[in-house]
């Protein structure tokens, strides 16, 4: 990875991006529909959107380092979530079951962050290749990054694709 690259992935925290794209609007609900329609993980959709910004694509090294940030995603952060959703109806009713509720979003959202953590060492670890420099070559990236083949699928990635910033490297 080209030394300048590396500086401006590492002056540019993956936690920072995350929180101020995913508060930008219609990002939340897409990222979430991505993740309950196409089983897409939105830490690793985050990162990859990330990298974007910077003109880069996870290299080979990167990518295979992913398998280990997948299992501590399915083993830790998935339960979390799956616990959370499961109490939403008896939280409504239950003061104790509501506290408990949000516990588990604080460890949801800190197992997440721990995610993201994971991801930007592998992307400060690890070669990254360059975005070619070819209209649409963002969303191609994602798409074939995430295997999304269906049209409410792809235009809901493409849609995020736009709101993310100009890329922050040269060209």
């Amino acid at each position: 990875m080209h030394a300048d690259l590396r500086d401006r992935l590492a002056s540019d925290p993956l936690w920072e991006f995350a929180l101020a794209f995913y508060a930008r609007p219609g990002v939340e609900g897409a990222c979430l529909g991505l993740q309950d329609q196409a089983g897409i993980d939105v830490c690793e959709l985050l990162w990859r959107c990330w990298l974007l910004t910077h003109d880069a694509l996870p290299g080979q090294a990167a990518e295979a380092g992913l398998a280990a940030v997948q299992r501590w995603q399915r083993e830790v952060t998935a339960p979390l979530r799956g616990l959370r959703r499961e109490l939403k109806a008896d939280a409504a009713l239950r003061e104790g079951v509501a506290r408990l509720r949000e516990a588990l979003k604080r460890a949801e959202l800190e197992a997440e962050r721990e995610t993201l953590a994971r991801l930007e060492s592998l992307a400060l670890a690890h070669p990254l290749a360059p975005l070619p420099p070819t209209e649409g070559a963002a969303e191609k990236a994602l798409q074939n990054a995430l295997q999304l083949q269906k049209k409410p699928h792809l235009s809901t990635l493409n849609s995020l694709v736009a709101r993310l910033d100009p890329p922050r490297g040269p060209r």
